[in-house]
């Protein structure tokens, strides 16, 4: 018997009713499982029951009761590692670099196609699978000065106890590890964890960057540096470079 594939869920919000029927049709016709919500507050209730786990979320930015900048952070109090793409009439450079910062994977400006947005969810999904799979002839486990990072599990831990990262805060610190004392260009990272190198990823990276550093700041010998316009250095006083990087 041959065996079915299990489709990919989607969490869709949008309060424009046009919009959402031809998306939701359009995404089902090509083989994902989507929910609607019509606003925010649904859209969270949807996303934190307990029979439903989604695989990314598309999320309006202009809706009534709860925005979708908002309801990002909710969610990812709830859930960290959710890929999220965000949807919107505005194209500022400000709104688009906010959207990054909310923890975004991509930013879509409307009007746009059917297969722009097909394109992006499969980019997106992709990259999800590669970054759980990132380097896997390398370690897992990595000592960085006074912490443990375990990267399968998401974990940075001392004595001070363990902190849960996000996807992409992982997997940017794993590039980090693996290339430890020496250079990691930033399109090096930028293609490996966000599949694309721009201006407002670029921006987004720092963002992280900027989070990887308060993480590890309570260790004096740890230092992330910032080669301008070339990429970052993870320095760790007293350890060498990792071995054949």
């Amino acid at each position: 018997m041959k065996e079915e594939k299990v489709k990919a869920r989607i969490l869709f919000v949008e309060d424009d009713p046009n919009l959402s029927m031809i998306l939701k049709d359009y995404l089902e016709m090509i083989d994902y499982a989507v929910d609607h919500a019509k606003d925010g507050e649904l859209g969270l209730q949807l996303f934190t029951k307990e029979t439903n786990s989604y695989d990314l979320a598309i999320l309006d930015v202009m809706m009534p009761k709860k925005d979708g900048f908002t309801l990002a952070k909710e969610m990812r109090q709830k859930r960290e590692d959710i890929p999220i793409i965000f949807l919107t009439a505005k194209n500022l450079k400000e709104d688009r670099i906010q959207g990054f910062q909310y923890g975004c994977d991509d930013y879509i400006t409307k009007p746009f196609s059917t297969e722009e947005l097909s394109l992006r969810i499969k980019a997106i999904l992709r990259r999800c699978s590669a970054t759980k799979s990132l380097n896997p002839n390398v370690e897992e486990v990595f000592k960085i000065g006074k912490f443990e990072f375990d990267s399968n599990n998401l974990i940075l831990k001392s004595d001070e106890g363990e902190r849960k990262l996000t996807r992409k805060e992982s997997g940017l610190l794993k590039l980090l590890c693996i290339n430890k004392n020496t250079l990691l260009p930033r399109e090096e990272a930028l293609e490996k964890i966000w599949g694309e190198n721009d201006y407002f990823i670029g921006r987004s990276m720092d963002v992280f960057i900027t989070k990887l550093r308060k993480y590890l700041g309570s260790d004096p010998k740890i230092k992330i540096t910032n080669v301008h316009g070339i990429g970052f250095k993870l320095e760790v006083v007293g350890e060498a470079p990792e071995s054949g990087r």
